[in-house]
């Protein structure tokens, strides 16, 4: 079967809570532990399907958010998924509570068991009207994104299609197109204003509901962050802004020397050769291709779950007209198949985000053998260990995908990683400060940001731009509206993907991807930090770990002359 085969129907919420009810109430009488464990697999079967429908809506939806009938799903799902929460937390809670836990532990991971515990903790019967207003909150930012239609140079393009102008050699082309792209954002500002406002007052108000302190404990809890709180958080930011961002600072510096600025300004961010940044040498047809083929060369493992995704049409990787921004990784759990999103726009970063999302399609591929769909993906912080850690696994094939400009790409990737570290934690940072604050003004939030932009971001120069210079910039970081303290997530897996680059690509560590296998088959079935110990990794939390990696990057760098490139 193809994806196109995968058949949506959209659940009856009336029946499925009977029969769920029903199986929830015979575990908490079972008499036996074979009895408990025969409910707990048939309540889990139910959960798997209706997950694997609302996957499949999700995906139709962000193909094409104009398709009235999905966006119709989309109404139902607002209002009905806080209702199967509902019903999974009284499942949760009959789990907990059974006698038999130790022998459902067999079948049930550890994890699930510390999931259901937070789950109990951050729903109530009660914040379901609040909830449903989230949803919809969300949906209105992301309608918003994709109604964007840009007019530059005589074309009408959506944002992702307007990125690979912020990369032309022409200074005054990257700043018309900057502008043109910001007044997008500014002509609406009141709208994200308004959508923001609404979602920090309604998530405050789930987390008092919830009896949490504020949205930041709440957003905790809701993470599963199960080895790590805000206080070891905010010890790391400290840690990026005191090690990384001298090192960005200095890439910034050679940056602008490179492309023949006094300083970077907001438009000339993106360029990084003056004769143009690496791109790839082929369609998008030319890169899945050598993406296949790559991967079957990396390792049987790798060459077998790319072809099933190539088979199975898995993959909608080109921006087009109503698409959704962005690219994102999902799993329809009945098909036992990973889905790949993204917005091709023929810059380097199409091949940035296929080997991203197929590091974490390859985990869940090789996780299927976890029944619980709970527990198929670990936490956000670990998944983004195994898709960034496949972006640096995969550097020796990068020449086929860029041919002579291949160094350029390993600089700027590798230089990339670095640049992102102080922006990932300005973003939770920020979140922090706006959830630990909530009645800030809109103005206020935009101070916010300008203040911690200062601090992690001192290069930036947005002299030219009202608009940014107020603190804008967050408007188009979709995780700030729809995805709340998921961010800190991907800092955290950078530097544990950074010590793969340095095992594989300076120390020619052969363990490696024995390690990088290991992980992607526990899948979620461990905690963050159990998973970073599988991997023969230091944790981020580390006392020196930071300082390490960093530092074997800048090394690396040290030793390139870049204006040759």
């Amino acid at each position: 079967m193809t994806f196109s085969d995968y058949t949506y129907t959209r659940p009856d919420y009336f029946a499925l809570k009977e029969q769920l009810t029903d199986l929830t109430e015979q575990l908490t009488q079972a008499d036996s532990a074979p009895a408990a464990l025969d409910i707990v697999k048939t309540i889990t079967a139910i959960n798997t399907t209706i997950d694997t429908q609302q996957t499949l809506w999700s995906i139709r939806h962000s193909i094409d958010m104009t398709d009235e009938f999905y966006n119709q799903e989309t109404k139902f799902w607002n209002e009905y998924s806080p209702l199967f929460g509902e019903l999974s937390t009284t499942y949760y809670k009959a789990v907990l509570d059974s006698p038999y836990r130790e022998e459902l532990s067999q079948f049930l991971p550890e994890t699930f068991f510390l999931q259901a515990e937070n789950q109990l903790k951050t729903f109530s019967s009660e914040a379901i009207p609040l909830f449903q207003k989230e949803n919809d909150l969300v949906d209105q930012y992301n309608n918003l994104i994709a109604s964007a239609k840009i007019e530059f140079q005589g074309e009408t393009y959506n944002l992702a299609q307007m990125a690979p102008f912020a990369q032309e050699t022409d200074r005054e082309v990257r700043r018309q197109a900057a502008n043109t792209t910001l007044s997008f954002f500014e002509s609406n500002e009141a709208e994200f204003d308004r959508i923001y406002d609404e979602l920090v007052k309604v998530r405050t108000e789930i987390a008092h509901t919830l009896g949490f302190k504020d949205y930041v404990e709440y957003g905790y809890a809701m993470m599963n962050r199960f080895d790590y709180n805000r206080d070891m958080v905010k010890t790391y930011r400290d840690e990026i802004r005191k090690h990384v961002v001298p090192i960005v600072t200095n890439l910034r510096r050679h940056q602008a020397e490179r492309i023949g600025v006094d300083t970077i300004t907001h438009y000339d961010i993106s360029l990084e050769f003056k004769d143009g940044n690496a791109k790839p040498q082929g369609d998008p047809d030319f890169i899945v291709s050598q993406a296949q083929k790559m991967y079957r060369e990396l390792s049987p493992e790798t060459g077998e779950y790319f072809d099933f995704m190539v088979d199975n049409d898995l993959l909608d990787l080109v921006a087009k007209p109503n698409k959704n921004s962005g690219g994102y990784c999902t799993y329809i759990a009945d098909y036992k198949s990973p889905f790949i999103f993204s917005n091709f726009n023929g810059t380097s970063g199409d091949i940035d985000v296929l080997t991203h999302e197929a590091g974490h399609a390859f985990q869940v591929y090789r996780s299927r053998w976890i029944p619980t769909p709970e527990c198929i993906w670990p936490t956000y912080e670990s998944c983004e260990i195994h898709s960034m850690s496949m972006e640096f696994l995969t550097w020796p094939w990068m020449e086929n995908f860029f041919k002579e400009q291949v160094d350029k790409y390993r600089y700027s990737h590798l230089a990339g990683t670095l640049l992102f570290l102080p922006y990932g934690v300005l973003v939770d940072h920020f979140q922090h400060e706006v959830y630990e604050n909530p009645t800030m003004t809109p103005a206020e939030r935009k101070a916010t940001w300008s203040r911690l932009e200062a601090i992690y971001l001192p290069d930036r120069d947005y002299s030219e731009s009202d608009f940014l210079s107020r603190g804008g910039f967050w408007f188009c970081q979709g995780h700030i509206f729809s995805s709340p303290f998921y961010y800190i997530d991907y800092t955290l897996a950078q530097v544990c993907a950074l010590q793969f680059w340095k095992r594989t690509q300076i120390d020619q560590d052969e363990t490696a991807w024995t390690d990088y296998l290991r992980i992607c088959d526990i899948g979620g079935s461990k905690s963050f930090l159990q998973i970073v110990e599988a991997a023969n990794l230091k944790s981020p939390f580390q006392e020196g770990a930071l300082k390490a990696t960093v530092n074997a990057a800048a090394d690396w760098f040290n030793a390139i002359d870049d204006k040759a490139l």
